[in-house]
């Protein structure tokens, strides 16, 4: 009750600052490069990496700075990756569920999400971001054939220095109560895991806009992913390590 009173008293405050942050803040480009491919070598492996901006690469300068780009690389030391990327700068959670139901039917083993910050900038209410979160879920699953979904929480907007007070800290507060949800439901679904953002508070690895990840947070992010990918795939791994052995035996 006391976060509905606030936000109404801080009405007009908050939305001049918005307007305002969106006046003076770059708009920053997708990155340039490849947004599927196959990489690596070792027991196959599928991907898509799918979701707004931060999925998009938008901080960074080409696509290989990116989730995407260091993702691949991490997980390419071990399997043979083929990878997708389905991802728009500005879409909300609803319009990435409108994005992916265009999208060709395709088998993936891993799904990686990142979606919630346009909702929290936006209007979208707790109810309806789950909703989309289980239609986008009940979709990779069915359609997709996904054996493993990766739902990246939302980036810690309560730090963020684009942000002026209190705006940062409504924002802040509405991204925390959607990881909320999100936390707790997912391990009610099979083949879900949250995946908390959880990066050192260093300016150097925020983008030039001071609202995106840059190099430094795409690489950490990439590295805790491909941690999870790896230990949700151990009989691939072990696949993997058979197929070196056997490599060199032979070689």
């Amino acid at each position: 009750m006391g976060y509905h009173f606030t936000t109404i008293g801080l009405g007009p405050v908050l939305l001049a600052q918005g307007r305002y942050v969106r006046r003076v803040t770059p708009r920053l480009p997708e990155p340039d490069g490849l947004r599927q491919g196959v990489e690596g070598s070792g027991p196959p492996l599928s991907l898509l990496i799918l979701g707004d901006s931060s999925a998009a690469g938008v901080g960074v300068a080409t696509q290989a700075e990116a989730l995407s780009g260091q993702l691949v690389a991490a997980l390419a030391a071990a399997f043979r990756v083929s990878w997708k990327l389905v991802a728009t700068s500005g879409l909300t959670s609803a319009e990435v569920l409108a994005r992916l139901e265009a999208e060709p039917q395709q088998p993936f083993d891993i799904v990686v999400t990142a979606t919630g910050v346009n909702d929290v900038t936006g209007s979208t209410g707790r109810a309806q971001w789950l909703a989309v979160q289980q239609r986008l879920v009940a979709l990779l699953k069915g359609r997709f054939r996904a054996r493993h979904i990766l739902l990246s929480s939302l980036p810690p907007l309560h730090h963020f220095p684009a942000l002026p007070q209190p705006l940062r800290w409504y924002l802040g507060l509405r991204a925390r109560r959607l990881n909320r949800d999100l936390r707790h439901w997912a391990p009610r679904n099979e083949g879900c895991t949250f995946v908390p953002i959880d990066f050192p508070l260093d300016l150097s690895l925020m983008a030039s806009d001071g609202f995106h990840p840059g190099a430094g947070a795409y690489a950490l992010w990439a590295r805790q992913l491909a941690g999870i990918i790896r230990r949700l795939e151990p009989a691939a791994i072990m696949a993997a390590r058979q197929w070196s052995a056997d490599g060199l035996q032979t070689s």
